[in-house]
């Protein structure tokens, strides 16, 4: 080897011998930057769809980052004292670093996320598809990225079904004087008060001990939750699928959080929550999709008695609710809830 070829050759492995080392120096910056361990915030634990959608998106972050970003799960809304409620502030301002939350335990912080709650909005799953997948999803994301918390898909807990342990319900006279636990929106006060129900607002981790006392009659929620806390072992024995309302979840992060992490993870990070998002979606519908689900069946063996409302009495729910629909509509939006309207009118 000559003495050009010689210094040519040993230029070129300084130069790769210090661009390893800058690389090297770099991710170790990167590690250095990142926390040790990121909380994310649920409501419900693995044991329910909601909380297998966080176990999920964390481990496919954890495989895909190679460790980089590790996430624990937090459910209860222990991170905010068992109040949901206050989720949503909490991630702004950094006590939580990533949620899946409810677009109802958000609504009292971002107004428009009532629109998933507007009684007898929706029909069936394509109702929730058309909004959460269509325009009016975009417009909501767009809605809380503007509030400083930055989403990254959509999950579901599902349609909330109603349940009580004094009687079958049919019509709205029946709800008349029952107490039932709802969720922190006022509209769901308003809606059961339209129906002649006694509402108390009551978080999900007191729940089934005011239902195994009697302190309240009855509650909604999916079937997933029904089932997956027993919930007939605590009275619920009369169950009626009206599908009334929807509870869609988004997957978020918290805007300094994400802003730390460097593109490529963010990439990564997304990508999962959408992977993540579409399998929780999957588990939440499961036997759910057409009327008389089997999984609402499978209930029936504990003595539980699933009534399915014709449309014709469906349409006394929403004749009794409407005054409750149109209030809300004016304080959502009306603009909005007219392009829902739309949306799920063209549902297919």
């Amino acid at each position: 080897m000559n003495k050009r070829s010689f210094l040519t050759s040993t230029l070129a492995s300084l130069l790769a011998v210090v661009g390893l080392t800058a690389s090297l120096h770099s991710n170790l910056a990167i590690a250095a930057e990142y926390k040790s361990e990121y909380k994310m915030s649920l409501v419900l634990g693995t044991a329910f769809p909601w909380g297998k959608g966080g176990e999920i998106w964390a481990d496919l972050v954890r495989e895909r980052t190679n460790g980089r970003i590790n996430i624990k799960l937090y459910p209860g809304a222990s991170l905010v004292g068992g109040d949901q409620t206050r989720e949503f502030t909490a991630i702004r301002q950094g006590v939580i670093d990533m949620s899946i939350g409810s677009t109802i335990n958000w609504s009292p912080q971002v107004k428009e996320l009532n629109l998933f709650s507007l009684p007898f909005l929706m029909t069936n799953y394509q109702s929730i598809d058309a909004l959460v997948k269509g325009p009016v999803g975009k417009d909501l994301l767009d809605i809380i990225e503007k509030q400083g918390v930055v989403p990254l898909a959509w999950g579901e807990n599902g349609f909330r079904e109603i349940s009580n342990s004094k009687k079958e319900i049919k019509k709205p006279e029946d709800l008349k004087g029952m107490k039932f636990r709802v969720v922190g929106s006022p509209i769901y006060n308003e809606t059961f008060s339209a129906l002649g129900a006694n509402p108390t607002q009551m978080s999900w981790a007191d729940t089934q001990a005011a239902l195994a006392s009697g302190a309240v009659d009855g509650q909604e929620n999916p079937e997933s939750v029904y089932a997956s806390a027993k919930l007939y072992t605590v009275g619920q024995k009369y169950v009626t699928v009206w599908r009334y309302v929807a509870d869609p979840l988004i997957f978020v992060v918290n805007k300094q959080v994400w802003e730390s992490w460097t593109p490529q993870d963010r990439e990564i990070v997304q990508q999962a929550a959408i992977d993540a998002g579409k399998q929780e979606v999957a588990i939440a519908r499961k036997g759910l999709v057409e009327p008389n689900q089997p999984a609402w069946k499978d209930v029936e063996q504990y003595g539980v008695k699933v009534t399915y409302l014709t449309p014709e009495d469906r349409k006394l729910f929403v004749a009794a609710t409407r005054d409750v629909y149109n209030k809300w509509k004016n304080q959502i939006g009306a603009a909005l809830v007219d392009k829902a309207e739309n949306a799920v009118a063209n549902a297919k």
